[in-house]
Order: C-alpha cells, then sequence, then structure tokens
C-alpha cells in the first residue's frame, strides 16, 4: 500500500510539474513574444499617438509589465484563477466573455462530432463484431478506414459546403444561428475521427474474439447473445480510454473546420489571435483547452476501468496502431510507386513559382496536366515540388519522434504522467504558442507537432523494454555479469526499434496531415511555398469552379497515408 501511494504521489507531482510549466510558459508570454508588448497595444489602441516613451510606460504599468517576470507570472495566474483574463490587445474587449462564448460553441460541436465519430465507427466495427459472435475471424483490411482517416476534416468541410450548401441548399454554408449550423461541421470532423475509432474497435474486436475465455465459452454452449455482450464490453473498454483522448483532441483541432464553416468557436479564435499576435487572447484561449482535454483525457481511464474492473492495467497510451499484414502483390506497389515518382520528378522540371495571370485557374490539359491555380500558377509543378517540402518534413518530424520516444522509453521504468498530458496536446496548441511568439512559419509548426507526437511512441517503447528486460534470457545474462550498456544495445535496442518504427511509420500519415492542417491555418509554411496545406487554403475559395486547386492536394494525402500503412508492414 506505501509503495502504491508512493507511485501515486509521485504521478501527481510530475502533473503538477507539468502544468506549473505550462501555465509559466503562458503567463509569461507577453515577455517572450520578441516584440514590446506596449508598443503593441498602443499601436491597436490608436494608430495616430506617437509612441513616445510617457505613453509606452503608460502602457506598461497597465498591462503590469514593470513588476518583472516574478510579478507578471503571479499577476496573471492570480488573475485567472478568478476568471479574468484581461483585455485584448487589438480589440480591447474583456478576453474572458469572448472565451466563454467560444468555448460553448466548441463544446457544442465536438459533442455532435463525436456522435458523428461514434455512428462511423459502429458501422465499421459491426461485420467484425458479428463473425466473431459467430466463431469466424475477419482478417479484411483497413483500407476504407485508411481512406477516411487520411482525408483532411477542412477539404470535406469545403466539399460538404459547395454540394449540401451551395448547390442542394438544404443545409448553411456558414455562421452559428441554430443547430443546423453544425450538421456539415460536425459530419466533416466525426467521419475521420470515427475512421480512427474504428480500426481500434475492430483490432480490440479480433483480440477478444481470439482469448482463449471466448473459445471457452463457445465450448460451453453459452448463448451467441451473453458472448456478444462481453467481447463487446471488451472491445468498449479500448475505445472508452481514446474517446476521451479524442474529444481533446477535437476541441482544440477542430480550428480547421471552424475557419471553413466561419464557426466562432475556440479554435478559429484562438488561431486569428495567434496571427495577430493578440497574446491575452491566445493566453485565455491554450489554457482553455488545456483543462478540457486533461480533464477529458483523464475521464477515460476510469471509464475502462468501470468496464473491465480490476484486469484494467494496460494503459492505452502504450498500445502500438495495429499493422495490417503484407499484400502477396507487391508489384502492385511498385508499379504505383513508379508511376507517382514518375508524374512527381515531371513536375520537379517545371517552375512552381512562375505566375501567369493570363492562365488563372485553367482546367487540366496536356500544357497543365493538373490545371492552374488563381494566379495561373501550374499545379502540377506546385503538387511536386510540394510533396518534396511536405515528405521530407513529415519524414523529419516523424524520424524525430520515434528517437525521442525511443529514448525516453529506454529512461522509463514506468508510465508517465507527463507523456499521458502531452498525448492529449493538439499539435495546434503548440503551434499557437509558437505563432504568438516568433511567428507563424514551418519551422514552428514541425516543433509543434514534434513537442505532441513522441509520447504514444514513448509509451510503446517503454512497454517493450520492459518486457525486454523481464524476460528469462535478459535475466540470466545480467546473471551471467553482462553490463547494462551491453543488455540494453546488444538485446533491448534490437527488440524495440522494428515496432516502435512500424508505429511511428503508422504516425506517419497524422504527421503529414499536421503540418497540412497547421499549413491551411496560417500557421505553418508561408505563401509562396507550395506546402500541400497551404495549397488547399489558396484553392479552397475557388473549389466550386476549379476543384482540382483542392482534390490533387487532397488526394496526395490520402496517398501518402495509403504509402506510410504499406510501409508499416514491410519494416523488420
Amino acid at each position: 500500500m506505501t509503495a502504491r501511494l508512493t507511485a501515486l504521489a509521485g504521478r501527481w507531482a510530475v502533473v503538477a510539474a507539468f502544468v506549473a510549466a505550462v501555465t509559466a510558459v503562458l503567463g509569461l508570454l507577453p515577455l517572450i513574444t520578441g516584440r514590446d508588448p506596449a508598443l503593441t497595444v498602443l499601436r491597436a489602441r490608436s494608430t495616430e499617438r506617437e509612441p513616445d516613451a510617457e505613453a509606452l510606460a503608460a502602457v506598461r504599468r497597465e498591462l503590469g509589465l514593470d513588476a518583472g517576470p516574478a510579478g507578471l507570472l503571479r499577476q496573471w495566474f492570480s488573475d485567472a484563477v478568478h476568471g479574468d483574463f484581461g483585455r485584448s490587445w487589438v480589440s480591447g474587449e474583456p478576453v474572458g466573455t469572448r472565451v466563454a462564448e467560444a468555448l460553448g460553441v466548441s463544446a457544442t460541436l465536438t459533442a455532435f462530432a463525436l456522435l458523428v465519430a461514434i455512428a462511423v465507427m459502429a458501422l465499421l466495427v459491426a461485420r467484425t463484431l458479428v463473425r466473431a459472435v459467430n466463431g469466424r475471424r475477419d482478417d479484411s483490411r483497413n483500407g476504407v478506414a485508411a481512406v477516411l482517416a487520411g482525408l483532411p476534416e477542412f477539404v470535406l468541410g469545403a466539399l460538404f459546403v459547395v454540394l449540401f450548401a451551395v448547390r442542394l441548399q438544404w443545409l448553411p454554408t456558414s455562421g452559428w444561428n441554430d443547430l443546423s449550423n453544425a450538421v456539415l461541421p460536425a459530419v466533416a470532423l466525426g467521419i475521420p475521427a470515427g475512421a480512427v475509432l474504428g480500426v481500434i474497435a475492430r483490432d480490440a474486436v479480433r483480440d477478444a474474439a481470439s482469448a482463449p475465455w471466448l473459445r471457452a465459452w463457445t465450448a460451453a454452449g453459452i448463448r451467441r447473445r451473453v458472448i456478444g455482450l462481453a467481447v463487446l464490453r471488451r472491445a468498449s473498454s479500448v475505445v472508452a480510454e481514446q474517446l476521451g483522448l479524442l474529444f481533446a483532441g477535437l476541441v482544440g483541432g477542430a480550428a480547421a473546420v471552424e475557419v471553413v464553416f466561419a464557426v466562432p468557436g475556440i479554435g478559429r479564435l484562438a488561431v486569428s489571435a495567434a496571427i495577430a499576435q493578440d497574446v491575452p487572447v491566445v493566453q485565455a484561449c491554450v489554457l482553455v483547452i488545456l483543462a478540457v482535454g486533461v480533464t477529458a483525457s483523464a475521464l477515460g481511464r476510469p471509464a475502462r476501468r468501470l468496464l473491465l474492473g480490476p484486469a484494467a492495467d494496460a494503459e492505452a497510451l502504450t498500445a502500438a496502431p495495429p499493422v495490417p499484414r503484407p499484400s502477396s502483390r507487391p508489384w502492385w506497389w511498385i508499379c504505383a510507386i513508379v508511376a507517382v515518382g514518375a508524374v512527381i520528378a515531371y513536375g520537379l522540371w517545371r517552375d512552381p513559382f512562375a505566375v501567369d495571370l493570363t492562365a488563372r485557374l485553367r482546367p487540366p490539359s496536356l500544357a497543365h496536366p493538373m490545371g492552374t491555380d488563381a494566379l495561373g500558377r501550374d499545379m502540377l509543378a506546385r503538387l511536386s515540388h510540394g510533396a518534396v517540402h511536405t515528405a521530407l518534413l513529415a519524414l523529419a518530424a516523424t524520424a524525430t519522434t520515434a528517437v525521442i520516444g525511443v529514448l525516453v522509453g529506454l529512461a522509463a521504468k514506468r508510465t508517465s504522467a507527463a507523456a499521458a498530458l502531452v498525448n492529449a496536446l493538439p499539435a495546434v496548441v503548440v503551434a499557437l504558442v509558437v505563432a504568438a511568439t516568433t511567428g507563424p512559419g514551418w519551422s514552428g509548426a514541425v516543433a509543434a507537432v514534434v513537442a505532441t507526437g513522441w509520447a504514444p511512441l514513448a509509451g510503446h517503447a517503454r512497454t517493450l523494454a520492459a518486457e525486454q528486460r523481464d524476460s528469462s534470457y535478459l535475466v540470466a545474462s545480467r546473471a551471467l555479469g553482462a553490463s547494462p550498456w551491453h543488455l540494453t544495445t546488444r538485446h533491448v535496442l534490437p527488440a524495440i526499434v522494428p515496432p516502435v518504427v512500424r508505429n511511428a511509420c503508422v504516425r506517419l500519415p497524422s504527421v503529414a496531415l499536421a503540418l497540412a492542417t497547421l499549413g491551411y491555418l496560417g500557421l505553418g509554411a508561408q505563401p509562396p511555398e507550395p506546402e500541400w496545406g497551404l495549397l488547399i487554403a489558396e484553392g479552397m475559395p475557388y473549389v466550386e469552379r476549379a476543384p482540382w486547386t483542392v482534390l490533387f492536394p487532397a488526394a496526395g494525402l490520402v496517398a501518402l497515408g495509403l504509402a506510410a500503412s504499406s510501409l508499416a508492414t514491410r519494416v523488420r
């Protein structure tokens, strides 16, 4: 009991330290933005008044900047506890009121999106569950789920606007007047999230269907209805913990969809404030998103314990994503890779920055195989150069997270509470802080993705390392005098690196999608860079009359996801 209380106290100490560090960064944000906050506020309030020393000193006293870092942090924390987040540097309005209204909108939208995700998950897992109850194994692939999970939410949103709002006029195009405004953005958010849940749920059902207890129950003649409920309960315990993480990710990651549909949610508010470097609004939005994320993710484990009881000992964080079996006909993939490589190589010979206003928004033709954009630039050239840009950045970010995950997993003896908190943190939140301090750019986007992407890999590596250290041959080697360095480099590392690399390869599409989302929001690569997310953002206003400006970059993201999933099956 004492050891358990000590471990629990240590876990809460780590959580407290992590929260304190994040709070300190947010509180000191006005001092680390790289510009004078007083000058920013003065220019926002009055463009006519000269920024003389007296005026700047008055603004600094008003903002509490003359109290130094410690005084500023103490004052900000005291005001935040009482719900006072100050006033916007741009508009001068109270921040707390705007954030509260935006949070209510985002919470409603996320709740509807979660219902859509559960419905999509149920459709994807129904066949597997029926076969499991009937004693048959479902070995079908997750191809449909992989395609749906790789679709950018903002692309789905734009297509829904064109089809259901503009052409069919069934639903409103934008705004937030009643619940009808929530339908299209909720579906756009819920479909990719439901696909991810569907993959997790299908593999949970397959694991339960192959368990010894199920064969024993079947041999004992227990009714199929009882067996089905038991399998469903076991699989639901895995999904329940993921629902908290999903809700946390949707609250912070819905910014792109909120921008597409002009929904006044907290994500859109935070992105606008970060681009304008309105620090008080960014501080409040990030703090609220963090609080919601930590709370939602913390509710997942009690739900899992409620479903499983004392058997719920495994952390969802440590679970690796499922890896499909290698294809029996790899020549299909070889032909596809050669064809895509030839197209990209052909596009690399073209100039992605050449502007021709006489060739604006031309459809695909022999001269421009993928058409042109709003400035007459060749889409094939921009897509090909963007493939190199996006793929290299995604590979670099994925490799970095894999290295960090392996190192942290080797060093950690038990599940890290800080890793669990980071796992619940959307990359958009970190990108907001980076953009508010240094301005938007591709380096900040990569840093945000890496800062939040190492946690699942670290949990996976920690579990594998613990299994290896407890294995009989390693215990024997340790008894024979083998050094820890020898055991780690010769036995533990070779055993854990391939599974972690496969895990990282499966997560490569989500990394590329996160970078594309940040580019679309204006927090990543900046014009005129041909980054895929930026290409989609530039083509979105013309998606109805020139759909190729959006469809080709979106197809590239989906193809990257499928290629990464295939690569993961062949890592040994």
